[in-house]
């Protein structure tokens, strides 16, 4: 049977030629540029009392595929980091915190799949979802947008105790929640365990064509580098630091073509298998984006600045096919990149990508640096 996924993967392909186009533009058009601020309209439409639904076909959720906690805790990131958030996404943020805290197993673990009644689908979750709900969770005890979730934050991030996986991601994204906390709490002994054990798991080959701690690139790429970073900054370990900027530059020229990302596409890569790949996914570009922006706060190298606005540039038309995914009416983003096709369906992982690489290239436009450094050494 297939997957979910795939299914709305055939619903959403339109090829570029035809005739659907995001509301206010024309087919095939690009809006490189000045770029767009983020647009909250779309995550509102697809998120209800429960939670954010994961999949869409265009517009509209698909309420039968249910929720997940991965998308919710993605949503409790972009929101817990938007400057000055309105009423509305407050209102919002409280929803992920709950649907986090609702998953959350009496040992501290968390469940992925949620059924559209309410009702959990698995016994737990994997451990990529773990390591997401952590991330999450620091996130809002350390930028929440009230005290409150702060304090819910931080209360359901010390109830996860021991967190183990030989998973890098799971680990990378543990090691993403821990540092939010320390930057807000750095006395805080059990984030800085987290961070300490699962920053282990995170390594760089001594292997210049191929350092990557993997044999073949996944998804979420860039957050391996980044927590390297994070780490290292806190820590203040310049081997870790040193170890993240290398990965990431190696990571970079490999996902680039022609002055513009190309990102690694669903199904992986490996040295050998052809480039460009598709179907290119958003949640890319949201990685790359994030651990260019710490890799700008840890060295102030300018070439790390204009990376994220390239990031950005991606959603727009600056990629192997020129189509624009994100649309700057509503905040939604297409699913995928292909060839000769985009997948116009406006899922919650992608849109959220879209969301996250913009806060990114307007912080950094506004301020200069993005992320507090502050060390727990």
């Amino acid at each position: 049977m297939p997957s979910p996924r795939s299914v709305d993967a055939r619903l959403g392909r339109l090829a570029l030629s035809d005739d659907a186009v995001w509301p206010g533009r024309s087919a095939g058009a690009s809006l490189i540029g000045s770029l767009p601020r983020p647009r909250f309209d779309h995550l509102r439409r697809m998120t209800d009392h429960l939670g954010l639904w994961e999949h869409a076909l265009f517009t509209a959720p698909r309420i039968e595929h249910g929720y997940c906690t991965d998308d919710n805790a993605r949503a409790l990131i972009v929101v817990s980091r938007q400057p000055d958030p309105s009423p509305e996404l407050v209102g919002l943020a409280g929803i992920y915190l709950a649907f986090l805290r609702d998953a959350q197993l009496p040992e501290g673990g968390f469940h992925n799949r949620r059924d559209s009644d309410g009702s959990w689908a698995d016994a737990v979750g994997s451990d990529d979802s773990q390591g997401r709900a952590l991330w999450a969770l620091g996130s809002v005890a350390g930028q929440g947008p009230d005290p409150r979730m702060r304090d819910i934050g931080l209360e359901l991030f010390d109830k996860q105790r021991d967190f183990r996986s030989p998973s890098p991601r799971a680990n990378a994204f543990a090691v993403l929640g821990a540092s939010e906390v320390l930057l807000s709490s750095p006395d805080h002994q059990q984030a800085r365990d987290t961070l300490e054990q699962c920053i282990e798991h995170l390594f760089v080959r001594d292997d210049a064509l191929w350092p990557w701690p993997e044999d073949r690139l996944a998804y979420d790429n860039a957050r391996i580098p980044e927590a390297l970073l994070a780490a290292g900054a806190l820590l203040t370990d310049d081997r870790l630091v040193d170890s993240g900027l290398r990965l990431l530059e190696w990571l970079v020229d490999t996902e680039s073509y022609g002055g513009h990302f190309s990102f690694t596409p669903a199904a992986g890569w490996a040295p050998g298998e052809p480039r460009p790949g598709f179907d290119q996914q958003p949640v890319e570009a949201a990685a790359m984006a994030d651990a260019c922006s710490r890799a700008w706060s840890a060295t102030g190298d300018r070439r790390w600045k204009d990376r994220v606005e390239r990031t950005a540039q991606w959603f727009l038309g600056a990629n192997d096919t020129g189509a624009a995914l994100y649309d700057p009416h509503t905040g939604g983003c297409g699913d995928g990149l292909g060839s000769d096709y985009t997948n116009l369906n406006q899922g919650a992982e992608s849109t959220l990508a879209a969301l996250a690489v913009l806060q990114q290239a307007e912080t950094l436009d506004s301020s200069g640096a993005q992320r507090r450094t502050r060390s727990v050494a």
